[in-house]
């Protein structure tokens, strides 16, 4: 029977447009939306103090739509805006966060009703910024965040809001993208200025309107835009920002990240639009499934990864015959800039160089606009189209051999997103899912979203974590926890930091009667001098030589991490109960050796005996605290509005790099090694470059525990050349810094490309109101934790 689906649009059936694997029509009418425009005179300018301002003597920008019709024009800001939506925000926090969580709540909640009622229009100017949307998915946004408004306190107590958060995106970044970042920074009592792109510059005018319907208090949200690439850094370097938070593609946040180097804003990058994503089919699959799912992800005129399908040998034959199939009669997908056409050719014709060959649903046409679906069959994992493949309906196809063999070419990738994986048997997903280097993990199936499972990228796909309760703190910090000072970049030569000779060198073949002691440095579970041969003198307070250590550098950290990344996925594959043994066994070792590391303390830092005991009795308890927690903290399996499980859990960075405070000087390293061992990292640590030696007697007390050689190095010399090795190596995943102001600022400049996560901390500008190390607030150790782990979430569906 014919059915007509829309009439007057088509007069196909339903059978007809399942044999073709076309889409069904849909209707294209945008009336509602262009009626909100037209009602701003199709002119809209910022937001702010809960209102629309359009200056007349601002340059305005055209926004257009999927035809290159123009839809409206929007207002560049200048300084003078920025510095009104800052001073908004500071307003809309204040009333904000003085509210309850309850009040909070409900607010929420009532947005949640608001975006029901003007669902067509929020969808139709969506569709006409090229970002298309479901309006259910932003309604459980906004229910799900008014939950964790309300339990705020009672489930996160002594935690406070990080004040006025600018939220940046990039021109091709998504609605969805946008909201998992401002409705949670709203919810734990924060105040937003948000930077759109191209594509969600007017769905964000609307939201901020419809925020206001909803009953939020002017300032709470308000949006600036403008088409400089510089104006989310210019909207973070205001005085009343405390935190920067942007996603979207590298490129842009790299830039992003080196214009707000020195500034004293804590950043995240979320760089998902860029990360190259593997999807791998096993033997065991369900091939017509897999097949299925490759159809619908890979050819998407937009899409939120770049895929990459692995396939096993032994189906090989089977999938490209299905995919052939399939693909047959498929119309071209339009792209979405010229430009992308070009970059679609060159990869093409380079790999059918390299021996690829084609599948192609038809030959592609003149015009620029559009391309076919295509498959680039048996490329090598070197080939360009698969290390970085260019955006469009292009899917490179490479195979493997065993299930492990699939599994590291699924880690091939510089990127750590997502994952899909293909297979009936339950064990190979969970043990792959488990090897995979990947935040999310989606077993026969692809592009799970929900609020409640954590989006937390790895590598090159990110810093920092969206979604769920783990993607709230990066909102949030401790209440006694200093946070990092605003200040103004100093002037710094990038390329020469850390590289100016350590004032006191002694070359080798001193007189060792002339000293007290010469110490040794701990790398790769050896004793060793420094690599260059190197000492410095370490002196008592009073200015006397107290002993020389060695004067590491870039080559000491090299042979660490070295040692590092041999041990670390050994020591991360242990259970959390031999790890637990291990810790308890380093805080045995330090109480047999109580009395030698209070001396130490006490005459390094000139305190009394008394006071130096004291510390070493909490370092003791401070171990035996990391020893019980390891087989205590897990993950768990979020509750979904949809059938399947999901299984979250916590897992380790890789290799810290950790340049100690010049306070606590024994408690503090125990402290950050007990978290960072605790989880199953490796640690690179670099002691206090003024009062290195209770670092250096602790070597003695890590030799006679059961920590495995090389899972911990003791480096000693000149903190920022230490501090430039460990930044410019390519395997630190994280590197936590107490130091000073330029040590900052050169590791946000620097440590973009490869990112790392910092946790910075100038120990200048704290002084006294730096990190208490005796505090045994529960909030530090668990901010302690958090910073050691990443967050890994397995989606399986039941149904």
């Amino acid at each position: 029977m014919r059915r007509t689906l829309l009439t007057g649009i088509s007069k196909k059936t339903v059978n007809e447009i399942f044999q073709t694997m076309e889409y069904g029509a849909s209707s294209t009418s945008t009336a509602v939306a262009q009626s909100w425009l037209e009602k701003h005179f199709r002119t809209l300018g910022f937001f702010t103090e809960g209102r629309f301002s359009c200056p007349a003597d601002r340059q305005t920008l055209n926004v257009t739509d999927s035809k290159a019709e123009v839809v409206c024009s929007i207002v560049c800001a200048k300084d003078e805006d920025v510095a009104s939506a800052a001073a908004s925000a500071a307003g809309g926090f204040k009333t904000w966060s003085e509210l309850s969580c309850y009040k909070r709540a409900k607010v929420l909640l009532q947005l949640a009703s608001v975006l029901q009622r003007h669902s067509q229009c929020v969808s139709e100017l969506c569709e006409l910024s090229q970002s298309s949307i479901s309006p259910a998915g932003l309604i459980r946004l906004a229910q799900y965040y008014a939950s964790w408004a309300q339990l705020r306190v009672s489930l996160m107590p002594e935690w406070t809001p990080q004040g006025v958060v600018a939220v940046a995106v990039s021109d091709d970044c998504s609605v969805y993208s946008l909201l998992l970042k401002v409705l949670p920074a709203i919810a734990m009592g924060n105040a937003v200025i948000v930077v759109p792109g191209k594509t969600t510059t007017l769905p964000a005018l609307l939201l901020a309107q419809l925020f206001m319907e909803a009953g939020f208090p002017a300032g709470v949200l308000n949006v600036v835009t403008g088409s400089e690439a510089s104006l989310g850094a210019r909207v973070a370097q205001n005085p009343h920002v405390n935190y920067l938070t942007y996603s979207g593609c590298k490129q842009t946040g790299e830039t992003l990240a080196k214009a707000m180097a020195g500034w004293g804003v804590p950043m995240s990058f979320s760089l998902s639009l860029s990360s190259v994503c593997p999807l791998i089919i096993f033997e065991s699959a369900d091939l017509d499934s897999a097949v299925d799912g490759v159809i619908e992800v890979a050819f998407k005129k937009k899409r939120d990864f770049q895929w990459v399908l692995c396939v096993q040998e032994s189906v090989w034959d089977c999938v490209v015959a299905k995919l052939k199939m399939r693909m047959a009669g498929m119309k071209y997908v339009s792209l979405a800039t010229e430009n992308v056409r070009n970059l679609i050719d060159v990869a093409v014709q380079e790999a059918q160089q390299q021996g690829a060959t084609l599948i192609q649903s038809c030959a592609p046409p003149s015009t620029d606009g559009l391309y076919p679906p295509t498959v680039l069959c048996g490329l090598a994992p070197s080939c360009a189209s698969v290390i970085s493949p260019p955006p469009g309906p292009l899917l490179p196809l490479i195979s493997f051999r065993s299930s492990a063999e699939g599994v590291t070419l699924g880690n091939h990738s510089p990127h750590g997103q997502a994952a899909s994986i293909w297979t009936e048997d339950l064990t190979l997903a969970l043990e792959s899912a488990k090897s995979l280097c990947v935040g999310s993990v989606w077993v026969n199936c692809h592009s799970v979203m929900d609020p409640a499972l954590p989006l937390c990228g790895r590598r090159e796909s990110g810093n920092c974590t969206d979604g769920g309760r783990e993607g709230l703190y990066q909102f949030l910090r401790p209440s006694l926890s200093p946070s990092l000072p605003s200040s103004s970049p100093s002037s710094i030569n990038y390329a020469d930091f850390g590289s100016v000779a350590s004032k006191f060198l002694i070359p080798e073949g001193f007189d060792p009667s002339s000293v007290p002691r010469f110490y040794s440095q701990l790398v790769g579970g050896q004793l060793r001098k420094a690599d260059f041969g190197c000492s410095r003198s370490v002196l008592a307070p009073g200015g006397a030589v107290l002993a020389h250590c060695p004067d590491g550098g870039r080559k000491d950290v090299r042979n660490a991490v070295e040692a590092a990344i041999k041990v670390q996925p050994g020591w991360m594959k242990k259970s959390p109960a031999s790890r637990s043994q291990s810790l308890y066994s380093l805080a045995d070792s330090l109480e047999k050796r109580r009395r030698d590391m209070a001396i130490s303390i006490q005459t390094q830092t000139g305190i009394s005996f008394e006071a130096a005991d004291r510390e070493v009795e909490l370092s003791i308890s401070k171990l035996s605290d990391w020893a019980a927690q390891c087989d205590k903290e897990h993950g768990g399996i979020p509750f979904l509005p949809q059938s399947g499980s999901a299984l979250l859990t916590p897992e380790a960075l890789g290799v810290v790099g950790v340049i100690l405070p010049s306070s606590k000087l024994l408690l503090s390293l125990v402290s950050l090694l007990g978290a960072a061992v605790a989880m199953g990292n490796a640690v690179v640590m670099v002691p206090s470059e003024k009062y290195p030696l209770p670092s250096l007697e602790f070597i003695q007390v890590l030799q006679a525990s059961d920590i495995p050689g090389g899972l911990v190095s003791i480096i000693t010399g000149g903190r920022e050349q230490l501090t430039q090795a460990l930044a410019n190596h390519s395997v630190i995943h994280s590197i936590w810094y107490w130091g000073s102001k330029e040590g900052c600022q050169f590791l946000q400049y620097s440590c973009v490309s490869p990112l790392k996560r910092l946790w910075l901390h100038c120990e200048e500008e704290e002084g006294e109101g730096g990190r208490d190390w005796t505090c045994s607030n529960p909030s530090l150790q668990e901010e302690l934790w958090r910073k050691a782990v990443v967050w890994k979430i397995v989606w399986i569906p039941t149904a």
